[in-house]
């Protein structure tokens, strides 16, 4: 019997990179957002919230992070009723709303992303491009 796992993550210096890519893209955009990387198991390693931000978008990051880590897909893929019952089933540890991205190096599912604070298309927007700036595949929807 195998008494242990051993679990890859994400680097606190790639986390930071990442919150600090999420506010410059932000910025460079005039959208005040909240950025949130976790870990495979939704523990977090790294946040960052631009002046003005709206106050309940450092929550709404932090859900869209956590839903890409454990689902190790995009956040805003499900539809109709389970796109309902999924905040309610996970008492709003998750959510359904377009921002969140699984970070993947090298094969390896190691946490995800949050944006948060404009329209989800602009918060996926602003993902999409933290992603390509740190070489990670943009994972399909």
């Amino acid at each position: 019997m195998q008494h242990y796992v051993e679990t890859l993550t994400i680097s606190y210096e790639t986390a930071t990179a990442a919150v600090a890519l999420a506010l410059e893209e932000g910025k460079r955009r005039h959208v005040a957002v909240s950025a949130t990387v976790v870990d495979p198991a939704m523990g977090l390693v790294a946040f960052g919230r631009a002046d003005g931000s709206m106050p309940h978008s450092v929550e709404t990051s932090r859900r869209k992070a956590n839903t890409a880590a454990s689902s190790k897909r995009p956040s805003g893929w499900m539809q109709g009723d389970f796109a309902v019952a999924l905040p309610l089933g996970t008492n709003n540890l998750l959510t359904n709303i377009r921002g969140g991205f699984p970070l993947q190096f090298d094969g390896h599912h190691l946490g995800g992303l949050g944006i948060a604070g404009g329209t989800p298309d602009q918060d996926a927007e602003i993902g999409l491009a933290v992603l390509e700036a740190l070489n990670n595949p943009v994972p399909a929807a």
